[in-house]
């Protein structure tokens, strides 16, 4: 049985925005070390932001190109600061939406591509609101992305999780984090 002390909403997603891969890489691996996986952790930026922070052949070439082989490895790569979520990012589980430039990872990645995203009214924002964020925090982290920042979201197990989450991603140099 799950524990939702005070919290009568058992599907919260915490969200945190990153500016450049290093924060939100050491985000994801915060998340990565309580034992939640891509599966559990959403991560939203422009296709723009996805070339720009994680394409293949910038001047990480041996980690652009470990990400890209390794997004079956799993843990066998998770040693390695940014092979996971460059692999997420770079294929993984994530959806690409072509109409509005996005790719989003993880399980909003499965709701969305079954919802026929292609389909969404109200672009980013509606994708967003769509995701379970409310409206006043979905416009803050739109204009985000639309600057190419990094948006990622989870839904802690338990309120310790929660705010180890928040201090780590406040060290990582996170913005507009909500819980």
């Amino acid at each position: 049985m799950e524990n939702h002390t005070g919290n009568t909403n058992n599907s919260r997603m915490m969200t945190g925005m990153f500016r450049d891969r290093d924060s939100a890489e050491r985000a994801y691996n915060a998340l990565h070390s309580r034992g939640y996986s891509k599966d559990d952790i959403n991560v939203i930026m422009s296709d723009d932001a996805r070339k720009r922070h994680f394409a293949d052949g910038d001047h990480d070439t041996e980690l652009g190109s470990k990400a890209l082989e390794g997004a079956g490895a799993g843990s066998a790569i998770g040693g390695t600061l940014g092979a996971i979520v460059g692999a997420i990012a770079a294929i993984g589980t994530s959806v690409a939406l072509p109409g509005l430039g996005l790719v989003i990872a993880g399980p909003l990645a499965a709701g969305l591509a079954g919802a026929g995203a292609g389909g969404l009214t109200g672009g980013l924002l509606g994708a967003l609101v769509g995701s379970g964020i409310p409206e006043d925090r979905a416009k803050v982290y739109e204009s985000g992305i639309k600057e190419g920042n990094i948006v990622m979201g989870v839904t802690p197990r338990s309120n310790e999780d929660a705010d180890y989450f928040e201090n780590e991603w406040r060290t990582s140099r996170g913005e507009h984090i909500y819980r």
